[in-house]
């Protein structure tokens, strides 16, 4: 069987925001819940979708294994991850969906949030490992105020009203927090290990101007060198010193669009030991060096 594109031209409004909330409802009969449901249909999607369920119970199947699932759960399927649900037993879900280029999120502040790392970065790589274990399970109560925030967003969606985007973008953040928050909390062994290597990425991001030393993250992931070199390289795609001058970078390309502090200035304040080993490094990232990416930007003002 072939995946579908479950594509975001099918559920986002043309003209309008990247982002769309749907229910799925399984009753006597298992109808589609909204045009192009397809959730018993295997299939990916370019956007990002957070997915909760509201009750009831499945198989999740994704990327070729089953899951089970059940009232509570809430988790990220990211852009081309290939799923859908099978063996459903009044199975209710709630289906936030958004395109994370086009929304822009507060991503710095975010990423703070080690339950954010946890849940929206860490989790979805994890998956497979962890046979689904490291998920966030919700009780009842924070189901209840997270299905009551899904449906604020539902109702902006429909309504269109003026300010809506903005309104949207918000309630999306507020969502994200609140689900970051609620991973915190949770007590399984799969989450405590994704949330070590959240708080070490939180640590890089509440203070990246600092000299860390590899030996100052350890004791905040609790992991030996090798294990959180590996976990790390794994949920992010690089080693925390690459990490951490990327982040410099991206801290130092906004300073060099918004400010007019000196180049050496902006290396200083962003970590850098000295503004040639920061012109270096930005060249490496971007393949320009600082005054013409701040020369680019003059240009277009």
């Amino acid at each position: 069987m072939k995946s579908k594109l479950a594509g975001g031209i099918y559920y986002f409004d043309p003209a309008g925001f990247p982002l769309a909330v749907r229910r799925v409802q399984t009753g006597s009969v298992c109808a589609p819940s909204h045009p192009h449901d397809l959730t018993e249909v295997e299939h990916h999607h370019d956007f990002c979708e957070l997915v909760i369920v509201t009750q009831g119970t499945a198989l999740h199947w994704l990327e070729g294994r089953d899951f089970p699932v059940t009232a509570g759960d809430v988790f990220l399927l990211q852009g081309r991850q290939r799923h859908y649900f099978h063996d459903r037993k009044n199975l209710g879900l709630i289906n936030i969906m958004y395109d994370p280029e086009k929304i822009r999120l507060p991503e710095n502040e975010l990423r703070k949030l080690p339950g954010y790392c946890a849940l929206f970065i860490l989790e979805p790589a994890y998956r497979r490992q962890h046979r689904f274990e490291s998920r966030l399970h919700l009780k009842r109560i924070a189901l209840a105020h997270t299905e009551q925030l899904a449906a604020e967003m539902e109702k902006e969606c429909a309504e269109k009203s003026a300010g809506h985007e903005a309104a949207l973008r918000a309630k999306l953040t507020e969502v994200v927090v609140y689900l970051s928050r609620a991973y915190i909390a949770a007590d399984t062994t799969e989450a405590c290990a994704l949330l070590r290597v959240g708080h070490v990425i939180g640590a890089l991001e509440n203070d990246f101007s600092k000299n860390w030393k590899l030996e100052e993250l350890l004791p905040i992931a609790h992991m030996s060198r090798s294990n959180l070199m590996r976990v790390f390289r794994k949920a992010t795609g690089q080693a925390p010193v690459e990490y951490l001058i990327r982040l410099r970078i991206q801290k130092a390309m906004e300073l060099l669009r918004s400010t007019d502090l000196s180049i050496t200035e902006i290396a200083l304040g962003t970590g850098f030991n000295d503004s040639n080993y920061f012109a270096r490094q930005f060249g490496r990232a971007l393949n320009q060096s600082p005054s013409s990416y701040r020369q680019s930007f003059k240009i277009l003002r």
